[in-house]
């Protein structure tokens, strides 16, 4: 492989690691600081995807959409539709707990991909959504210089996020949040409305996952309801595993590392079994990925670089409530 393939590859890993680095964020904020299983994120990633899609595409007579507005208004208007769903999912499943909470969002996630392989009207069924408009396309094409450009606007997107998730787990807020992870009982008897605090955790965190699902929809240009299945939600409750919940920069990491193990064992399995195995080769890798979480979990319980103890001490030092 020579240094321009070997250049656009890194590129093309990049942007792909920073997407799912985004999504690992948004999941970190729901588990990592508040402890809401939520085992939906497929679903809120693809709701981000056709939004954007939809509202940035061109016109198309076999389906609703195609409004043609600017991207950056796609990716808005993504936040916002995930943030509506995750409104109307939150108001009603966040009474639920732990294994409850998993099973409803698991359900929701199925929903949603199930609606978007039928409503052929507005998604465009099984066929998905085409011509996606991408960025700096125009100017930029659409090779190394255009990998290029969109990885630098993902890393600033990445950035974005976690600047702001940052600063909002550091404040008074985020303390709340941590404690009604750790001891919802307590949180309440100081005047904290729980129930409120977790559902604007579990908006803002679905709104984090419709950014990526834009963010990806305009990389690849196509999106089809194959492309949110729940192996997508295993993948990123395995970057935060492995790479630490409650902590940002685990999340992130965790991203990078699982991409890589799930990139570079899907290109050595494709090369080691024969085209009628390639289907068992897919499940291996994600055997592969289980069984890194297993050590993970084993070696460092709190993954390679979970919550620093100090927060955890700390977590309980909520903020009275306002008068």
């Amino acid at each position: 492989m020579d240094a321009l393939s070997l250049l656009s590859y890194l590129a093309f890993f990049s942007v792909f690691a920073g997407i799912f680095a985004i999504m690992a964020l948004g999941l970190n904020l729901q588990w990592g600081f508040t402890g809401l299983f939520n085992v939906g994120v497929a679903g809120f990633v693809a709701i981000g995807a056709y939004t954007s899609a939809l509202l940035t595409g061109p016109e198309d007579a076999a389906r609703f959409g195609g409004f043609g507005l600017p991207i950056l208004v796609g990716w808005l208007g993504a936040m916002v539709l995930a943030g509506i769903a995750a409104f109307i999912v939150g108001v009603a499943a966040l009474r639920l707990r732990e294994d409850y909470l998993a099973i409803t969002t698991f359900g929701i996630a199925v929903t949603i991909q199930l609606v978007a392989l039928n409503a052929t009207a507005v998604t465009g069924g099984p066929f998905g959504i085409q011509s996606i408009p991408k960025p700096l396309a125009g100017w930029l094409g659409t090779g190394l210089a255009w990998n290029l450009g969109y990885l630098a606007l993902v890393l600033a997107m990445l950035g974005a996020v976690w600047w702001g998730l940052e600063r909002l787990v550091a404040s008074p807020w985020g303390r709340v949040l941590r404690a009604i992870r750790e001891d919802e009982a307590a949180a309440a008897s100081l005047g904290k409305r729980a129930s409120a605090f977790r559902l604007q955790s579990f908006v803002m965190g679905c709104m984090v996952m419709g950014l990526g699902g834009a963010l990806y929809a305009h990389f690849v240009g196509y999106i089809a309801p194959e492309d949110f299945l729940p192996i997508l939600t295993f993948q990123i409750w395995a970057m935060l595993i492995v790479g630490g919940s409650g902590n940002n920069a685990g999340a992130v990491l965790g991203a990078v590392l699982v991409w890589a193990i799930w990139t570079v064992s899907g290109g050595a399995l494709r090369e080691m079994l024969p085209v009628a195995e390639q289907a068992r080769g897919a499940a291996l890798q994600v055997v592969l990925i289980g069984a890194l979480i297993a050590v993970i979990l084993v070696v460092r319980p709190r993954g390679l670089l979970g919550e620093r103890a100090t927060v955890s001490r700390h977590a309980a030092k909520v903020s009275p409530p306002p008068s």
